[in-house]
């Protein structure tokens, strides 16, 4: 499995939060895992993803392929996401057409990044 879903379990997805609920992120995280992953994907949890007033946020990379950012994501979103890491697992850059994105990653891109370069 070359691409990785990180999901970040920590968001608050920008509001407060009561203590004892369980994080905005750790529900997406549940939801997205109570869920066979796509083939070539694997689904971690990650503790911040930096993109907390733009939360729930994922991000999704491969070796040698360009990493997206996405948030301002909800539970309603779970099978675009799992679809859209479908699609970018099946590239060899990970470069999806835009206009083959589910339109929540066509709106909610937060970073698009280069893909690491082999040291000389």
């Amino acid at each position: 499995m070359a691409t990785t879903l990180h999901v970040c379990t920590t968001c608050k997805a920008g509001e407060p939060l009561p203590d004892g609920d369980l994080r905005p992120g750790a529900q997406l995280f549940a939801a997205l895992t109570a869920i066979s992953a796509p083939e070539g994907v694997r689904i971690v949890g990650v503790e911040c993803l930096s993109a907390c007033n733009t939360g729930c946020a994922v991000a999704l990379s491969k070796p040698g392929g360009w990493s997206y950012v996405y948030g301002r994501l909800t539970l309603d979103d779970v099978p675009a996401i799992l679809e859209g890491a479908a699609k970018y697992a099946a590239t060899v850059d990970g470069v999806v057409p835009w206009r083959d994105r589910p339109t929540v990653f066509r709106k909610q891109s937060i970073a698009r990044i280069p893909p690491l370069e082999a040291a000389e």
